[in-house]
């Protein structure tokens, strides 16, 4: 049971922070960075969006609740949200927004990429919160969330690992199995948002 749960929360929080499609991003902004910097950077960028997580984890139903949204709604939000974040992984629409977004942090000439872009929006963005606010909710007891909260920290340890090797990495498995994978990816991320969606719709009108 325990292990379901971390297998599916692993899965979709994999699927939706992407470390494969994070890592030629970062090869690119840590270009002129020798080893040490760019670990260095990878290992903050994921201290940084694990406590944004965190914090999201604990506290993000008591915010729903200081707002007066209901979890169905948010159910049923989070799932388009994500669904949407699939189609432009299929389309590699999502790669592109990356890329502009990390051609624009060396346009300005910004050293220092761990905390934007890499922590936020590209590691902990609208879909992982999301993601983690929708997965704590259904977590049933301490040892389900601390199952959830365990999953996410092994994804953070791979995105670390992909980030820190991107460049050996990147050029291991070339431009195009980094697509074919998004793209797999996304068709993935799709049926689990769909799945959101279905449950919030099914909540709201046995309610």
């Amino acid at each position: 049971m325990m292990l379901d749960l971390f297998l599916s929360a692993f899965v979709t929080l994999f699927v939706v922070i992407d470390p494969p499609g994070c890592a030629p991003i970062y090869a690119g902004l840590t270009a002129g960075a020798n080893h040490r910097q760019a670990t260095s950077m990878a290992a903050r960028a994921c201290v940084i969006a694990a406590l944004i997580l965190l914090l999201f984890a604990l506290f993000g139903e008591q915010l729903l609740g200081a707002l007066h949204i209901e979890l169905n709604a948010f159910r049923i939000a989070g799932g388009i949200m994500l669904f949407l974040i699939a189609l432009d992984m299929v389309f590699e629409k999502r790669t592109q927004r990356r890329e502009e977004r990390a051609e624009k942090v060396r346009e300005d000439h910004v050293e220092d990429v761990s905390v934007f872009p890499m922590a936020m929006p590209m590691i902990a963005g609208p879909g992982s919160i999301a993601t983690i606010m929708l997965l704590m909710a259904r977590a049933q007891g301490t040892e389900a969330t601390l199952v959830i909260l365990a999953a996410m920290l092994a994804v953070l340890v791979l995105t670390f690992v992909s980030l820190a090797a991107s460049g050996p990495l990147m050029r291991m498995l070339g431009s195009r199995v980094e697509a074919v994978i998004t793209r797999l990816l996304g068709v993935l991320l799709a049926a689990l948002a769909a799945q959101y969606v279905i449950d919030g719709v099914k909540a709201v009108l046995r309610s």
